[in-house]
């Protein structure tokens, strides 16, 4: 079985009991009990690659294979291995598994090169169970504040409570001089790639991101009763400014998006019109004045509908992410590496977030995308081509020997 093929079946390993919290399907928690079933797995894997494995603070599984000379620092390739309810096999996982075979294709043919590979598999990407995501690559990272250590899950149950000590927590940060790169291999999770006929993309970085929640206020009447001229509705308000932020994000074009992933209005009973419409919007753009200029467009149409229909709304920014660009020489190394396997260099942004937004403060990172079919992810549908895998794998390797040629050379053992 090849590399690629080989990560793609332990993925689809990972996918059932005793690795899945739930019956039926993948819902992998952070420190749950699948999560640590999934750990002691993926050791046997690494050890088997070659490296020298452990826990750190945050119950980050590392993988070490050590480079020619001990203690040199590293180039760390990482994903999550948690996954959200009802997810699908590869979001997170294969990134670790691809990180896996390319040492172990290291090892089998003797090679040493004058940086280690520490392979990293997070612990909670998707914050999935606890109400915050990306504790672990933060913690690493270390731009994890302790404060945000006391948080508890669903049943009231926190790290104490799973054996993790939050006072030892941020013990998982990396010192720069330790860490001379990250790479994350990573479905793409939306339809470019396949569009394009490519299996694999180089990733420019990932984009900013605003969110908002949205409060339109009108007046609960009777549905039978109240006339249509007099009728101060938030519902049909709202439903006028979803498609105003739609049209937005069209008109600014090229990876500018915009949604509107909630609505509620209250009180909810078929026979009433609402007096209290809640919705958010989602604004995302590889660059963070396009983000922001879509963002204005956006608060300006709502001011004026609201002004039109005699609405009252209320706006609560709720979450403002810089963009996190990719180092231009690694791009530039991974591009190569593509070309080198046959594969067409080109380049997109994420539109989604990744552990190496958070990693991009402690030393340069790269991304690798490979296509998923439908561009469908978060979903059972999800699927990955183990070609594709194999694809990805020749170029993470060429991106390391690319790597090592800048850094020294290889040894072989």
């Amino acid at each position: 079985m090849s590399g690629g093929s080989r990560a793609v079946a332990r993925c689809d390993a990972l996918g059932v009991a005793p690795f899945s919290d739930i019956a039926g399907g993948l819902y992998r928690g952070y420190l749950t009990p699948a999560y640590r079933a999934a750990q002691e797995a993926l050791a046997g894997w690494m050890e088997e690659a070659g490296m020298a494995v452990r826990r750190d603070a945050a119950a980050n599984l590392v993988g070490r294979y050590e480079g020619a000379s001990p203690g040199a620092p590293a180039l760390i390739i990482g994903s999550h291995l948690d996954s959200v309810r009802d997810g699908g096999h590869y979001d997170g996982p294969l990134g670790i598994m691809l990180g896996v075979e390319c040492v172990a294709a290291l090892h089998a043919s003797g090679q040493r090169l004058p940086f280690a590979i520490e392979v990293y598999a997070f612990g909670d990407e998707e914050g999935s169970r606890f109400p915050a995501a990306m504790l672990t690559s933060r913690a690493v990272a270390g731009t994890l504040d302790a404060d945000a250590l006391s948080l508890v899950d669903a049943a009231g149950i926190g790290l104490r409570e799973e054996g993790i000590d939050p006072a030892l927590y941020l013990a998982a940060r990396r010192e720069p001089g330790e860490v001379l790169a990250y790479l994350e291999a990573h479905i793409e999770q939306g339809p470019v790639l396949e569009d394009e006929g490519l299996a694999l993309g180089t990733v420019t970085g990932i984009a900013a991101q605003l969110r908002y929640a949205i409060a339109v206020h009108g007046l609960a009447g009777h549905a039978g009763t109240s006339s249509m001229k007099l009728r101060r509705d938030p519902l049909a308000g709202a439903a006028e400014m979803v498609l105003a932020i739609e049209h937005a994000a069209r008109e600014e074009g090229g990876d500018a998006v915009a949604t509107v992933g909630r609505i509620e209005a209250m009180p909810g009973a078929a026979n009433v019109i609402a007096g209290e419409v809640r919705f958010t919007i989602d604004v995302r753009a590889g660059h963070a004045a396009r983000r922001d200029r879509v963002a204005k467009a956006i608060l300006a149409a709502i001011e004026g509908i609201a002004a039109a229909r005699r609405l009252d709304f209320e706006i609560e920014r709720i979450h403002d992410l810089p963009p996190s660009p990719c180092d231009p020489a690694l791009m530039a190394l991974m591009d190569a590496a593509l070309e080198r396997t046959g594969q067409r260099a080109f380049r997109l942004v994420s539109g989604a977030g990744h552990d190496a937004m958070n990693m991009a403060a402690l030393c340069p990172t790269a991304m690798l995308f490979i296509r998923c079919k439908g561009g469908i992810s978060h979903n059972p549908a999800e699927h990955v081509e183990p070609a594709d895998a194999e694809a990805a794998l020749g170029a993470m390797l060429g991106f390391i020997e690319g790597l090592a040629r800048r850094e020294g050379e290889l040894h072989v053992t």
